[in-house]
């Protein structure tokens, strides 16, 4: 890319800076106008909110827990209920982590806002059945407000037979949120899955799609193949709780192994759900902030598609303490290192395009390089976990606890937070601090290590998960985990405060301040209420010579040629919810 002034005779197609009347915020006021609103766009920011308001309700659980677990005998929770309470809030850390915003953070929130702009599209083929996912979502959060309010919940995020079947918290509120929130999560894995294939504009086949298009859709399918077995499952926990049939509970004569079957062919095709977003996300900010070409492109999207399927084979490596065969362990820890290698060929082909890039150290690419560092060790320390020797001495022990952090949180919540920041000035169309961005990302980085590093030798030396106190020995660990929880946490609010404050005080957004090549950068920032007036370019996602830097107006413009409009994509024809939704 060039580094001066464009060339005399370039033509440049810039949308330049929206008017207050052009963009999807301002299109139309008051609060019903965002209830009502069939506008993706808006139902993403409206996911963004719910999602980060779920994130720090979770996060000050396990705020609470780490505080409580800086003294062997705990500081927190004291008394002859003080068992109980951590068992409360440890669960429902787990749970409203998981349900309400690793699984739907990345998908529902950021794709929502995206797939239609990558597309060229004026918005996703189901518009009501989007607005009825959010506020599914929201059906589901209550339920689960309901459940601590009412009695707690205590059974573990997984709710675990006969521990969900015996004990006299809210396992019915609780759990009906989560069958809820699944019917969420398959109707946005629909309408993504409708919309990439039959909204694509032309010329823009498999093979020219974003990577972020490519992960949505891998995620689309196991949302909508692997979903409905928890929900069937969960209503069978209902049943048995309330009419005491014997499925699960072995006091009627139920099986509890069978449950743990059923939940994990569900959930670890979810660790999916949490994770394959954010690969697309990473593949994303890792090609536009190094300006280079993505290395092994078909690889990365093929891979995709490998670890959505291959995800639905490995579920029993969480079970090989739970009393299966011999050969039915040996088969599925095989599988279990055969998943890891798509995985692998991402992380390789992300580096492979750092080398020789010309890498700008934006706080999304801080995000970024974070995210292959974490992962990467979450990757790997899966490896004894899956190796049947190994995973004797580590199961139910810290070590789990540490490496799902590595892959959930250093995986899922750090891409999430570099697509934030990547997308940020789309959404709001306000540039943030760079400084303070990357300040943030550091401190996230630090924290992050600092809580989850000990925790790997707290498990080797056979430090169990899930107690409320421990030995003296394990002391010291514990209270340097402790710590890297109040620095991630201050790093978490940095990040926060950043964003907030663009929105007041921020610069006005150029259309492409990063110089991307994908659709979304071809509109302005924020976009129109219908995405684009013209059609846009498709050209190649990840060629950037047709993007060059106008250093008089220190912005990244497009010099590719605009093509005409066909009568039928006129901007004026819109669908039938143009009006916002009244």
């Amino acid at each position: 890319m060039s580094s001066g002034s464009l060339p005399k005779g370039s033509v440049i197609r810039d949308p330049g800076y929206p008017t207050a009347s052009e963009n999807y915020l301002t299109n139309s006021k008051g609060a019903l106008s965002w209830i009502f609103t069939l506008d993706h766009k808006r139902i993403g920011v409206m996911y963004l909110i719910g999602v980060t308001v779920s994130f720090a309700f979770a996060g000050l659980l396990a705020l609470l827990i780490r505080l409580h677990l800086f003294l062997p005998e705990g500081m927190i929770f004291k008394g002859a209920e003080a068992n109980n309470y951590y068992n409360q809030v440890f669960t429902l850390h787990g749970a409203v982590m998981v349900f309400l915003f690793i699984i739907p953070s990345i998908p529902a929130a950021l794709g929502n806002f995206l797939v239609p702009v990558m597309l060229g599209a004026k918005d996703v083929a189901f518009p009501r059945l989007n607005l009825t996912s959010f506020y599914l979502w929201c059906i589901g959060a209550i339920f689960f407000i309901a459940a601590l309010f009412s009695t707690g919940l205590d059974t573990g995020w997984t709710f675990y037979t006969p521990y969900s079947t015996t004990t006299d918290t809210s396992v019915i509120a609780a759990t009906m949120g989560a069958f809820i929130l699944g019917f969420s999560s398959i109707f946005t894995g629909l309408n993504f899955i409708v919309t990439i294939n039959t909204m694509r504009p032309p010329g823009m086949t498999w093979f020219r799609m974003p990577l972020f298009l490519w992960a949505t859709y891998s995620t689309s399918i196991i949302q909508v193949l692997a979903t409905p077995v928890l929900g069937i499952t969960l209503l069978l926990l209902i049943a048995e709780r309330t009419m005491h049939i014997g499925i699960f509970d072995p006091e009627f004569n139920g099986d509890p192994v069978t449950y743990q079957h059923f939940f994990w062919f569900y959930s670890h095709p979810a660790v999916y759900i949490m994770i394959l977003p954010a690969f697309g996300v990473i593949s994303d900010l890792i090609s536009v902030h190094s300006h280079k070409r993505i290395f092994g492109y078909r690889f990365i999207a093929y891979s995709s598609i490998a670890i959505a399927l291959l995800g639905f084979l490995v579920w029993g490596h969480h079970m090989f303490t739970a009393g299966m065969s011999p050969l039915t362990t040996i088969i599925f820890s095989a599988l279990t290192f055969t998943v890891s290698v798509p995985s692998a060929i991402k992380v390789f082909n992300w580096i492979a395009t750092m080398y020789k890039g010309s890498i700008s150290l934006t706080t999304p690419m801080c995000f970024a390089i974070a995210f292959i560092f974490l992962f990467t060790i979450g990757g790997l320390t899966g490896l004894h976990l899956g190796t049947l020797a190994t995973d004797q001495h580590l199961h139910d022990t810290y070590f789990v606890v540490a490496h799902f952090h590595y892959v959930m949180v250093g995986g899922t919540l750090i891409a999430f937070l570099g697509g934030v920041f990547h997308w940020w000035p789309k959404l709001f169309g306000k540039m943030y601090s760079e400084w303070g961005g990357r300040l943030a990302a550091v401190i996230i980085f630090i924290g992050f290590n600092l809580t989850f590093l000990p925790q790997f030798v707290l498990g080797s030396r056979g430090m169990p998960r899930r107690y409320a106190t421990y030995d003296p020995e394990f002391a010291f660990l514990h209270q340097m985990s402790t710590y890297g929880a109040l620095t991630l946490g201050i790093g978490l609010v940095i990040a926060l405060v950043v964003l907030l404050a663009s929105l007041v005080r921020g610069k006005r957004a150029p259309a492409n301040p990063w110089g991307g090549a994908t659709l979304e950068w071809h509109c302005t920032s924020p976009p129109p209420f219908y995405n684009f007036e013209r059609a846009p370019v498709v050209g190649d996602p990840y060629d950037f010579s047709n993007v060059e830097w106008d250093q008089e107006n220190e912005r990244y413009v497009s010099t590719e040629p605009e093509r005409k409009l066909a009568p039928e994509e006129s901007p004026k024809s819109v669908p039938a919810h143009a009006d916002g939704g009244h």
